[in-house]
């Protein structure tokens, strides 16, 4: 099964667009996982085992795993096995935002995809698509490719004119149009940019996008819905991250906002 079909079952199985993102900072841990020796894995299991039934989908943020040298790479890869075992049904995204030269994009490639096993992965397009080819030979996975993105920086060069139009429509024409070969390609549309993410859809089509930036970084999820949903009321990835993880009750934050969702979506 693609990435992309097993994304669109989960979603149908548990009516749910909302993927949980796991940027488990070991700085801001709860302090009772200060003594264990795997505080990472730790904090993952019980995130993932509280907030597993509202998603579809889980996004693992790899700066705060490689952040801890060979240890937080091992607890990233039994966190995500786990997850695995678990809920073999949910999509597992890497956020790497990947893309250098061939020879060290195939490395990434294997390391994300082969070595780690994730379904889809980030990937940044500022080299070009030969950069991103040995992402997008691997037809089974998602390559999720930065757009319109959710910092509020981000218009220092997306907003940079192209022929007429801003650079990340020029970015999304060329993934839509040529990148997308093997059917394999989504963009991330920020959700603080409900206008540009309503731009991004109708040049899309039916793609799916990623949509980070609600919750604690304050996207509303009404535009998001209003702007993203495609013709079939889906092609959303709804992000959400530290406003669950680090809620005093994730499974309860987790839930509320999928129903936020879905009340938008009905």
């Amino acid at each position: 099964m693609s990435a992309l079909r097993k994304y669109e079952a989960r979603v149908d199985s548990v009516d749910s667009l909302l993927c949980v993102g796991l940027d488990s900072d070991i700085k801001r841990l709860p302090p009772e996982f200060d003594a264990v020796e795997f505080p990472q894995l730790d904090f993952n299991r019980r995130i993932i085992d509280q907030t597993a039934c509202y998603a579809s989908a889980f996004k693992f943020n790899m700066s705060f795993y490689e952040a801890a040298g060979a240890a937080g790479w091992g607890q990233l890869k039994d966190s995500l096995d786990y997850l695995r075992r678990s809920h073999p049904g949910i999509l597992t995204i890497s956020d790497a935002k990947r893309g250098d030269i061939g020879n060290s994009s195939a490395a990434y490639a294997r390391a994300i995809f082969d070595e780690l096993g994730f379904d889809a992965v980030t990937l940044n397009p500022y080299l070009g698509s030969d950069a991103l080819q040995p992402f997008l030979d691997y037809k089974d996975k998602a390559c999720i490719i930065l757009c319109r993105t959710s910092n509020a920086g981000s218009g220092e060069f997306q907003y940079l004119r192209v022929s007429g139009r801003p650079l990340w429509q020029a970015v999304a024409e060329s993934v839509v149009d040529t990148w997308n070969a093997n059917g394999n390609c989504m963009l991330v549309a920020g959700a603080t940019f409900p206008e540009e993410m309503a731009a991004i859809r109708a040049i899309a089509g039916d793609m799916t996008l990623l949509a980070p930036g609600i919750g604690a970084q304050g996207g509303d999820i009404g535009p998001v819905l209003s702007a993203g949903l495609n013709s079939r009321g889906k092609g959303l990835i709804i992000s959400a991250s530290r406003s669950i993880i680090f809620a005093g009750d994730p499974a309860a934050a987790a839930k509320s906002t999928r129903d936020e969702i879905n009340r938008f979506r009905s």
